[in-house]
């Protein structure tokens, strides 16, 4: 697929929960003209939804181009896909069964067009996974939910902020399930997507990461537990024979509170507030949920919906407009890493390096 006119890329964004922060940080996130130099935005969602939002926020300005499908967008505009008809029963701040469910519509449609190869990127506002669940979706969230509709891919949640990058073995699963799912098979198949990720999402030609340990201490020679002895240490091993840089297992909060993790160019935590606690700390306003391993391009803020904050005016938009630009910029490095790897000798030293 080829930019709009004028080399734009087309991101979908997503308005997530109708009641949440998501129509606000979407409309704050966009007042910045900037963007409209390189990208165009196509929300999904409802215009209804949206001047609701922009009346009860008392925002002035925010123009915006209502479409029925992405054929007639328009470039440098924000343009409006409504994904439904019905007038919704809003109660911001509130959850609620009946308009969550809204949230799915705008993430199948937007799916289908990002899958169409309409779309370059697409970005998500957050929704609610208990409401927004229609009867038998199975739905879970995001990530399960693209995975689904990329059946062959292995998507792996990577949080990004700059050159901190942080991805999970395990994600949402009880911590009783933890240990059983710390194999050698699962890091591995991690890492091969990190690494690969590292190189084609980010440009980092010879990525080097840190591997945390399962228990304290990465198990204290054993004293602490035998997985980190076992499991993760041959892991890494084996996975270093294949010319990655991959070190570890290290303790997390040695790695964190050093400040070592700066040396790596990213960092695999086993599960969930082990890689989200030190991430969440380091980089709450600038960070970014990416998700690596899909054959599209999708990122979020590493924020929820916000129901206490929303419609009082005062969520952050930072996240948001990050996870926009870092689209973008994934965007932008898959157009260099293809071209190096389609023709790598016009790339060597005597072709001229990038």
């Amino acid at each position: 697929m080829s930019h709009d006119g004028e080399g734009k890329v087309r991101i979908g964004i997503t308005l997530g929960d109708v009641n949440g922060v998501g129509p606000e940080v979407v409309m704050k996130a966009l007042s910045d003209n900037r963007l409209f130099q390189t990208i165009t935005p196509i929300i999904y969602g409802s215009s209804k939804v949206i001047s609701h939002h922009r009346k009860i926020l008392n925002i002035q300005e925010f123009n915006f181009n209502t479409v029925k499908s992405i054929n007639e967008v328009i470039p440098r505009k924000i343009n409006v896909i409504n994904c439904w008809e019905e007038e919704l029963k809003m109660e911001v701040g509130t959850p609620s069964s009946e308009t969550g469910v809204y949230s799915y519509k705008a993430l199948q449609a937007a799916t289908a067009d990002l899958a169409a190869g309409k779309l370059h990127a697409l970005v998500t506002a957050p929704l609610d996974k208990h409401t927004a669940q229609p009867a038998g979706s199975g739905f879970t969230g995001h990530t399960e939910f693209l995975g689904k509709a990329f059946p062959n891919s292995s998507p792996l949640m990577f949080l990004v902020s700059g050159e901190l990058r942080v991805a999970l073995v395990t994600g949402h699963v009880p911590v009783t399930k933890v240990a059983s799912l710390i194999t050698k098979e699962n890091i591995q198949a991690k890492l091969n997507v990190m690494v690969q990720s590292l190189k084609r999402d980010f440009n980092i030609r010879k990525p080097k990461i840190a591997v945390l340990g399962l228990n304290p201490h990465a198990g204290d020679n054993g004293v602490i537990g035998s997985e980190d002895m076992d499991i993760i240490a041959p892991a890494v091993k084996a996975f270093n024979d294949k010319s990655a840089v991959v070190y570890g297992p290290y303790s997390a909060d040695g790695l964190f509170g050093s400040g070592q993790y700066k040396k790596f160019d990213a960092v695999l935590a086993m599960y969930h507030d082990q890689g989200l606690i030190p991430f969440k700390t380091l980089a709450f306003e600038t960070g970014v949920n990416f998700t690596a391993g899909l054959p599209v391009i999708r990122t979020s803020p590493d924020h929820g919906t916000g129901y206490d904050i929303a419609g009082k005016g005062i969520a952050s938009e930072t996240s948001l407009r990050e996870a926009i630009y870092l689209a973008y910029d994934i965007y932008n490095n898959h157009q260099v890493y293809d071209e190096v790897t389609a023709n790598p000798l016009a790339f060597t030293k005597f072709g001229g390096d990038r």
